[in-house]
């Protein structure tokens, strides 16, 4: 027995820009989705803000357009020594998180989209469809039944975990293995005195500045260290001077660690998208361009009730952002590693604007 009124398609749970372009995708198709997202309203997140043309693209799709700060490319920089890449697909777009999520939820809105203040706690399934329990606010809430389910509910997904699907860590000498690496984010009111996305390197890690509007930068600080944003930015004393006089605008806010990896993107009637689908490193930037590409093709997959075909889509979408990502991970692990990156880039101009536009254009 359930408590929902009416008839539910598709079951999406996480209302974070993916799960909400799940449901946009889903009506487009003329599928009904209900969204779960225990939080109410806008959500911040710590996120390095940038779209590249390929994520652009999919969010004007879907009929989304965001007001932000154009991007040109990307510029890699390190000890005075820089090397740049434009986008050949068009213009990229800093996005403030907030201002992208509260667009997505006007657009689910308009679309008529359901989406509930419930918290997903557990689901059975059979050969028909998914039953899924959920609580508001510690307290049982309504039980949902629906032909399929898909979770984008993040990096540290309940869904994943209570369905077993998560991955232990590789296996294999200590070089090899993986390196927990954690994010940082806040906001200085200045303004943008490029129109790429900068990304310092230091011995540590790489901090990520993004353009977001005419007055507003967000810098993103990965690191395999844990420690406040003033002391990694004194690792950046270019990015840490040109800071030095720019008002904080936003609180801090953390993330990570990032490496999650699971055994499978399909469990019977439940598909994984976006972070809750495993996540290799926010290195190169593309959470929300992959998401997006997740999200239409999990929707694609239950269109066709064929939902092994989205594994096939998830390897395609996700085989390139993976191969770039994991190979520049392994590359700058070590100290050497890192201080070779930029000065190869400089070197390579075209091999790094191979590598860039790789990233850049549209998913499969």
């Amino acid at each position: 027995m359930t408590d929902q009124p009416g008839t539910v398609d598709v079951l999406v749970i996480g209302g974070g820009p993916v799960g909400l372009a799940t449901a946009l995708y889903a009506a487009r198709r003329g599928l009904v989705p209900l969204v779960l997202e225990p939080r109410r309203g806008v959500i911040d997140k710590a996120c390095g803000e940038g779209l590249m043309p390929g994520g652009l693209q999919a969010l004007l799709d879907l009929g989304v357009d965001a007001p932000g700060h154009d991007l040109r490319g990307i510029r890699y920089l390190a000890g005075g020594r820089g090397a740049e890449a434009d986008f050949s697909a068009g213009l990229g777009r800093g996005i403030r998180r907030t201002t992208l999520h509260a667009a997505l939820l006007d657009a689910v809105a308009r679309a008529g989209v359901d989406v509930q203040a419930l918290a997903a706690t557990g689901m059975t399934q059979d050969d028909a469809g998914v039953t899924v329990l959920t609580e508001m606010s510690g307290a049982p809430g309504p039980t949902f039944r629906a032909p399929w389910v898909v979770a984008a509910d993040g990096l540290h997904s309940p869904t994943r975990r209570f369905l077993g699907l998560d991955r232990g860590a590789p296996s294999g000498p200590a070089p090899l293995r993986t390196t927990k690496r954690y994010g940082l984010r806040q906001h200085y009111r200045c303004t943008p005195w490029g129109d790429h996305v900068e990304v310092h390197w230091s011995a540590h890690g790489e901090a990520y500045v993004t353009p977001v509007a005419d007055d507003l930068v967000g810098v993103a600080v990965l690191s395999r260290r844990r420690q406040s944003a003033q002391d990694h930015l004194e690792g950046f004393p270019e990015l840490r001077d040109r800071l030095a006089d720019a008002p904080v605008m936003t609180s801090l806010r953390g993330a990570g660690p990032f490496h999650q990896r699971t055994t499978r993107r399909v469990s019977g009637r439940v598909l994984l998208a976006g972070d809750a689908s495993g996540y290799v490193d926010a290195l190169t930037g593309e959470g929300i361009s992959l998401g997006m590409a997740h999200a239409r093709a999990a929707v694609a997959a239950i269109a066709l009730a064929k939902p092994q075909s989205y594994e096939r889509s998830w390897r395609a979408a996700t085989r390139r952002y993976a191969l770039l990502t994991r190979s520049l991970v392994q590359v700058s692990r070590p100290a050497w590693g890192r201080r070779l990156v930029v000065p190869a880039a400089a070197a390579l101009p075209a091999v790094f604007r191979v590598a860039v536009n790789e990233l850049a254009r549209p998913a499969p």
